[in-house]
């Protein structure tokens, strides 16, 4: 990590300082974001017209601004994103041809205080949401049935459960969900302790109004043991049964659903403060872009969530590795700059554990998307947890507990990641993306699109459009104070596009040994 990245936050630009076609994130960048296409033998704009592009240059992708030496730094956010492998002359494309990673597998962390100040919230927004409060104080923004299953024999039959109540009990609740894995059986250690911690995560989110818990009988993933991983969970709202021990598993899991869903309708919609929302982050499919638009929106959220006392959760590990240090120069104390430390270091030696490069590059979309490195890629998906304080890591499959932004330990799959936030009590997810994807989780999965075409292309996707904050005149502050207002609308009701259509699933982390 060099210098110039300790003790910051990244720099994002304001609209106002976009020119037309091309960004200039930060004053110390030597490369320039392209926003429209650029043609071979075309001249950049003022105030860069003496370069002209070598070639023809994507949307998302880099363009020099200057000769960047073999050797030098190549600057974006006002940080370095890796070293030129040749020289790069002004006007040039610059990607994985010609720019390579400076990371390596072992570094070194020292603490030097905080340097995150205290957040503000503002007086014009609404301090207060629509939400069910549930008897251990949590509030949800959706009051639905969810049935889990403690093993994947059962899944078929937690799905059909969860059909026929659907048919039977509409306008009793938000809906009845199975959510359906394939784990449970045969699993050891960690690997099966993974799997119960997310499913006792998930059973204690208070988006679910009651829970029903189906299992087989003979798993090793036992129905007494994970009831008794729920300590927030609402007794009085469970019910639970394994299906070797029934006559028969749906009409005892019907009747069941008939009792939880008869009590969830007494469940009403009250006036909830902000305090009591928490937010999960995710990226998935990003672009060029995603590092200057849906990101850093979504990152102004977390500092209105925090700042109001709220609860934000960030995760995807792998996608803070060379980023690290802007977490933890935001570390509240010592103590939970350490727990970052482990946190980064336990997944570094997690890849190294199964012979897998620590820095890889980013994924294949990404690259076409335009990102490079993956301190370019990490140091425009960290942010999305904005400027506030961390003030609390956690284990995969732990519940979320401090105000202000939480740090979840977890893999930067999509599905995993976004059913590890779910677990963790976010009651609303924020998935930015620039490539687009239909996938849905648990609770309401706000998607952004970093760029307008694809949230034209998609609108059955796509929810939120932050590639408009790329159009002049566009004011930053009041774009993300919009955003704001139309979460406060999700989180009373509103539903999403992945609620609309019906994606909603999840997916464990499997990293042990299955018999």
């Amino acid at each position: 990590m060099t210098e110039q990245t300790k003790g910051c936050s990244p720099h994002i630009a304001d609209p106002a300082a976009i020119q037309l076609s091309l960004l200039q994130v930060h004053p110390r960048d030597n490369v320039l974001v392209v926003l429209q296409p650029l043609a071979s033998g075309q001249a950049l704009i003022e105030p860069w017209q003496e370069v002209q592009a070598k070639e023809d240059i994507q949307p998302g992708h880099k363009v020099a601004l200057k000769l960047i030496k073999k050797g030098e730094a190549v600057i974006k956010y006002g940080y370095a994103i890796g070293v030129a492998q040749d020289d790069i002359p002004a006007g040039s494309w610059v990607h994985s041809h010609n720019l390579k990673t400076l990371l390596s597998d072992q570094m070194e962390y020292q603490y030097q205080g905080c340097n995150a100040e205290d957040l503000a919230f503002p007086t014009e927004l609404p301090t207060h949401f629509m939400g069910y409060r549930r008897a251990n104080g949590r509030v949800g923004t959706r009051n639905e049935l969810w049935i889990l299953n403690t093993v994947g024999c059962v899944n078929r039959a937690a799905m059909k459960i969860a059909e026929k109540a659907n048919q039977q009990f509409a306008g009793l609740t938000d809906g009845v969900f199975a959510y359906t894995h394939p784990f449970g059986c045969s699993q050891l250690g960690d690997d099966l302790n993974h799997t119960r911690a997310v499913l006792a995560g998930l059973m204690q989110n208070p988006n679910a109004g009651a829970v029903l818990v189906l299992g087989l009988g003979c798993e090793n993933n036992q129905l007494a043991a994970l009831l008794k991983a729920c300590p927030e969970l609402d007794q009085s709202r469970l019910r639970s049964f394994n299906a070797q021990q029934v006559e028969d598993e749906l009409e005892q899991g019907l009747e069941a659903a008939a009792e939880l869903s008869q009590l969830m309708q007494q469940d009403q919609r009250t006036a909830c403060p902000v305090s009591d929302l928490v937010v999960g982050m995710k990226c998935g499919g990003s672009d060029g872009l995603s590092g200057l638009t849906a990101n850093p929106l979504v990152g102004r959220i977390a500092d209105l969530v925090c700042a109001a006392g709220g609860k934000v959760v960030l995760t995807e590990t792998p996608e803070m590795f060379g980023a690290e240090q802007v977490l933890m120069s935001r570390a509240v104390n010592e103590t939970v700059f350490s727990d970052i430390v482990t946190l980064v270091n336990d997944f570094k030696q997690y890849f190294i554990d199964n012979k897998q490069p620590v820095y890889e590059n980013p994924s294949p979309g990404n690259k076409a998307g335009g990102l490079t490195t993956l301190e370019e890629k990490s140091l425009g998906a960290i942010q999305k947890g904005g400027s506030a304080k961390v003030t609390q890591v956690i284990p995969y499959g732990a519940l979320v507990q401090q105000q202000g932004l939480t740090l979840l330990q977890g893999p930067g799959n999509d599905a995993v990641s976004s059913t590890a936030l779910a677990a963790s009590g976010a009651t609303m997810l924020l998935f930015t993306t620039g490539r687009g994807t239909p996938l849905g989780f648990p609770v309401p999965t706000v998607k952004i699109s970093s760029n307008s075409d694809l949230a034209k292309r998609k609108p059955q996707w796509i929810d939120f459009d932050a590639g408009a904050l790329l159009q002049q005149g566009q004011n930053a502050q009041d774009f993300s104070y919009q955003f704001f207002r139309y979460l406060i609308d999700i989180a009373s009701g509103k539903q999403t596009q992945n609620e609309l259509s019906d994606n909603k699933e999840i997916a464990i982390w499997k990293n042990g040994v299955t018999l």
